[in-house]
């Protein structure tokens, strides 16, 4: 049965649905020799190039944990030398980041070919849980933490946000733990600097059922998926 195409690239491994709406929004996709269009339908007998490649469907699922340095950026670009897109390339099947974690950030990144995973995770609708511990420039207040948790909003240009009410918990006098259900753009670093803070640490431990623990900085965990 023919399904949409960006559904299609998701689930045969390329990315993210997001990301693949973006490629086929871009011009980058082609299907039987002509430029993909949003609405096209597709199956196993289609012929499709992603970037002038190429596109082979897989079925076989893989996840790995990776605890993301300070300094590597997880936009797969391979002309920039600090992208993920190069540490990627040692495993044998194509995968992916689901979601970002900015590279002044560190922690817990999933990887898969799983782009039905990655939709579920990504989408603001399922309340998945992401869990950060947090270190600020000076000491926290009651009042902060407080608002933190209840929810706080900024401006980026001419855009508005809104955070959804959190769980906080203080760790130490400048830092926190906060667990978000949301994945703005820098959202954490937005909220703290509403109420006068600025991010000098910021380490993503936890990603709905998935840990990071006592996983080295710099590695790959490979795990099994129990629950979706």
């Amino acid at each position: 049965m023919k399904i949409r195409l960006a559904k299609y690239l998701a689930d045969h491994g390329l990315c993210s649905r997001r990301a693949a709406s973006r490629l086929i929004d871009e011009g980058r996709v082609l299907v039987n020799n002509r430029p993909a269009n949003p609405i096209d339908h597709v199956d196993a007998q289609d012929h499709i190039l992603v970037d002038e490649q190429p596109f082979a469907a897989v079925t076989e699922k893989h996840y790995l944990l990776y605890h993301k340095p300070v300094g590597i950026d997880c936009n797969l670009n391979p002309d920039k030398a600090d992208s993920l897109y190069h540490l990627l390339q040692q495993f044998p099947v194509r995968l992916f980041p689901v979601g970002r974690l900015d590279k002044d950030s560190c922690g817990l990144v999933l990887l898969t070919n799983d782009g039905e995973l990655a939709q579920r995770l990504l989408h603001p609708d399922f309340y998945h849980e992401k869990t950060y511990q947090v270190t600020v420039d000076k000491a926290l207040t009651n009042e902060a933490l407080e608002q933190l948790a209840s929810g706080v909003s900024w401006t980026v240009g001419p855009y508005s946000y809104q955070s959804r009410p959190c769980q906080v918990t203080q760790l130490s006098s400048d830092s926190f733990q906060i667990v978000l259900t949301q994945g703005l753009n820098r959202q954490i670093r937005y909220m703290c600097r509403s109420q006068g803070f600025k991010v000098l640490q910021l380490k993503r431990i936890a990603l709905t059922e998935f840990i990071l623990a006592d996983l080295a900085e710099g590695c790959f965990k490979a795990v099994c998926l129990n629950t979706k």
